[in-house]
């Protein structure tokens, strides 16, 4: 597994209320805990928050993973922008947050086109950056290098013991849109230092990648204090 292999996911062709897709979105939140990328998300974002800064969360979907990295920072007065092309957050997810403190709004727009206009504080971005390829990939974080101070995501681990794992979701009952986008998912995941050789060569940028947990990979990128 040598080289990304991008391919079109089911889930992202499905209509939202369709049951097969809103199947799998609860499947998802099973694959997530799994992953635990909301407790590896909230260890990543727990330095220099303070009340008011303004959080983005990158291809959001139902809003739930988040909600739990929020529910794992215990930090109220966060300032948060759920992002999607086709939100389907819930009234119910964004009273959690406020339940927690946090001013949570949705924001139906493309990942890009959002942070070229709108300047935030920290990205987050959980199982979806490897949706894109190189060139949309390096032009998101040459954005971010501008418009943030931190970056934080939670990607497949692109290995052979991730692409085996993905193939035994049938065991815990997922269905057929995960059991297939599962897979799709590790071909184009990460690995190495693959998402740090894109970010710009900007002078003040801490970045931390690592492979070294059993299904996911982390990314973080964190302006120096100044």
């Amino acid at each position: 597994m040598q080289v990304r292999l991008l391919e079109p996911e089911w889930l992202d062709e499905l209509p939202p209320q369709d049951p097969r897709a809103v199947r799998s979105r609860a499947d998802l939140r099973r694959v997530n805990w799994v992953m635990a990328n909301a407790r590896l998300l909230a260890k990543a974002l727990s330095e220099g928050l303070t009340p008011g800064t303004r959080i983005v969360d990158l291809g959001s979907g139902d809003g739930s993973l988040m909600l739990g990295v929020a529910r794992a920072l215990r930090r109220p007065g966060m300032e948060l922008t759920l992002v999607d092309r086709a939100p389907i957050v819930s009234d119910a997810t964004l009273a959690a947050f406020g339940e927690l403190g946090w001013k949570a709004r949705v924001a139906a727009s493309d990942a890009l086109e959002f942070i070229s206009h709108e300047r935030q504080d920290v990205i987050v971005a959980n199982l979806f950056l490897h949706h894109l390829d190189d060139v949309a990939l390096a032009r998101l974080f040459a954005l971010a290098a501008q418009r943030s101070r931190a970056l934080a995501a939670c990607e497949p681990r692109r290995s052979a013991l991730a692409l085996g794992a993905s193939r035994l979701l049938w065991f815990i009952g997922c269905n057929d849109v995960t059991r297939h986008d599962a897979v799709v998912s590790v071909r184009a995941g990460f690995r190495d230092d693959e998402l740090s050789r894109l970010w710009p060569a900007a002078p003040g940028w801490k970045l931390v990648e690592s492979s070294a947990l059993p299904f996911s990979h982390l990314f973080v990128a964190r302006r120096d204090a100044p």
